[in-house]
């Protein structure tokens, strides 16, 4: 949807594209913390699934629920606060992409309690293993949002033509209402989990503790991740807007396709979580070799039809003829960037799901530190090599993770980890 609606804003004009791009990854960043209780409950209620032990599963999920609530209202404060001080990073005359991003991410903050809450719950509903309920409660999401989005920026069907301010609200509009399908969900019994009115309001701080210490890990690798391609950006609104534009049409591209290389991890974290907690540990490998296989030619597939329509990949965002010189410098290397990426994405879910979260933190960040930080600043601004360096530093970087988290898996440690 985020692309959908990175298309509409590219009506606009080059700068609110660029504005909005850069506020859609503050966001992501932000919402990062949010995954310590995400993947930390799944690992934990997958294990208790695969155990049949149902009653443990869904005290877990109460208490996901209630301190997911409370860090929700703490990020919607710290997204229209701060808003003015994140976007003075932006340089411009006219100011046109840094008013764009304040007015995004202070309108989605008005919306986020609800908002953040439900893209914890789904994502517990999600990690718990009852993927197409999840998935048809987001089709609805972004169904609506899909509709609303257009009609609220260029003012369809009799609607003010509210430009940015309206891409906003309709994000915050339909993910409210997401939240109120996704809380009947939880207490209808129609999914594996069931959400406990005792259990959102009785806090226990073992299971807080036992949340922490299985999610943190994840959290500040996926930070740091995030906070690591936030950096990239900014050194690309250092270099200009137009560099920033074609950027934005690049991470637009990715947010979508590593949606599905998301979706093959969270199902192989899933399976290696149940048949761990089971103690079928020979099919937990079988299953985990399976998926890298899949995911492998499902990106092959990608790649080739990226390719073959590289001309017109950059124009379906923008029609700025800067933007697109800029842009169709770089979509080969931007397509060869997924193979590695695609298959880093579920050999990273197979050592999640096996519990083996420091590993994958220090090699993420030892990764953001020496190729997204330190080597694109060299590329960007003493090589001059501007947005061909930045993606052809980023291709370095998801080949060196993937060797080292193939070498990790082989190694086989992940099989004894106990969480």
């Amino acid at each position: 949807m985020w692309t959908v609606e990175a298309i509409f804003i590219g009506q606009i004009s080059a700068a609110a594209f660029a504005g909005v791009g850069m506020a859609i990854q503050v966001l992501v960043v932000c919402m990062s913390v949010m995954l310590t209780f995400i993947v930390g409950a799944s690992l934990i209620i997958t294990r208790y699934i695969g155990a049949k032990d149902h009653w443990q599963a869904n005290h877990i999920l109460g208490q996901t629920f209630m301190i997911g609530a409370l860090f929700a209202v703490l990020l919607a404060l710290l997204w229209y606060f701060g808003s003015p001080g994140i976007f003075l990073l932006i340089r411009e005359a006219s100011g046109e992409a840094r008013n764009a991003g304040i007015t995004y991410l202070q309108t989605v903050a008005l919306f986020a309690p609800l908002m953040i809450t439900n893209f914890v719950a789904l994502g517990v509903i999600r990690g718990s293993g009852d993927t197409v309920q999840s998935m048809l409660v987001n089709v609805g999401i972004n169904t609506l949002n899909i509709i609303l989005s257009p009609a609220l920026i260029f003012g369809w069907f009799g609607l003010p033509r509210l430009e940015v301010f309206g891409a906003a609200l309709a994000l915050g509009i339909s993910h409210s209402l997401g939240f109120i399908v996704t809380f009947f969900l939880l207490r209808s019994g129609k999914v594996t989990l069931f959400l406990s009115f005792k259990e959102i309001t009785t806090p226990n701080w073992h299971s807080f503790k036992r949340l922490f210490n299985a999610g943190i890990p994840t959290t500040i690798e996926q930070l740091v991740w995030s906070f690591g391609l936030l950096i990239v950006s900014s050194y690309a609104a250092v270099i200009g807007v137009t560099v920033l534009a074609a950027h934005q049409v690049f991470l637009r591209i990715q947010a979508l396709l590593s949606m599905v290389y998301f979706g093959f991890g969270i199902g192989a974290m899933t399976l290696m979580g149940r048949n761990l907690g089971a103690e079928e540990r020979a099919l937990a490998e079988k299953t985990a070799e399976m998926a890298s296989w899949v995911v492998f030619v499902f990106v092959m597939v990608i790649v080739a039809m990226m390719i073959f329509a590289s001309e017109t990949m950059v124009s379906v965002f923008t029609d700025d003829p800067q933007v697109l010189r800029v842009g169709t410098t770089v979509v080969t290397l931007f397509a060869l960037v997924q193979i590695p990426k695609a298959v880093d994405g579920v050999l990273m879910g197979n050592l999640r799901g096996a519990g083996d979260l420091k590993w994958l933190m220090w090699s993420t960040i030892a990764a953001v530190v020496v190729f997204e930080v330190v080597a694109n600043w060299f590329v960007a601004f003493v090589f001059n090599l501007s947005l061909w360096g930045l993606w052809m530093v980023h291709i370095c970087d998801e080949t060196t993770r993937l060797v080292l988290n193939y070498w990790r898996y082989r190694g086989g440690k992940w099989k004894v980890i106990d969480l």
